[in-house]
């Protein structure tokens, strides 16, 4: 994807850890680590960002025909994913870990599962659902695209002495 810093890793397990990172920096908004680590985390997560932003409008609307319980058809309409957002979707998901939604303290299992049914990437939706309205409105209003993260250092690590910090979406 892009050029990476190597962080004392072997190439397949930095690119494992930075895309899990980004993963959970995109499924939870922030995370701590260290200052090296968060400015690789921050390139992959800002890229998908944009990659969401820049199309998620692109939907197709389809009718098709089902039959209903008495056997006649009826025209029924579903909205689709468009060739540059479906592209976008399956470049995230060569990226992204697929994490789970979790259930709420006091929700029922039946109101999970109804809730939960038709979202297959839940990371994925919520880079297309939340961050890239959220964020592509940002960019109308004040003319800004890009600059999705922040980084707020903490301090030196108390065992090997390593920056701190935690890298969070704006």
């Amino acid at each position: 994807m892009a050029k990476h810093k190597k962080l004392g890793k072997r190439t397949d397990q930095r690119t494992a850890l930075l895309y899990s990172q980004a993963s959970q920096l995109l499924w939870y908004g922030k995370i701590e680590t260290t200052v090296p680590r968060a400015k690789e985390v921050r390139k992959v997560a800002e890229k998908m960002i944009t990659l969401g932003v820049r199309n998620y409008k692109d939907t197709v609307v389809v009718t098709k025909m089902k039959r209903n319980q008495k056997d006649e058809l009826i025209p029924v309409e579903y909205t689709n994913d468009g060739p540059k957002k479906l592209a976008a979707r399956r470049r995230m998901l060569a990226v992204l870990a697929n994490l789970k939604e979790q259930k709420a303290p006091k929700e029922s299992k039946e109101s999970f599962r109804e809730r939960t049914r038709d979202i297959k990437y839940p990371l994925i939706e919520k880079i297309f659902g939340e961050y890239a309205p959220k964020y592509d409105k940002r960019e109308q209003e004040t003319g800004q695209g890009g600059g999705y993260t922040r980084i707020i250092r903490l301090g030196e690590r108390r065992g090997d002495g390593a920056e701190r910090c935690i890298l969070e979406l704006v």
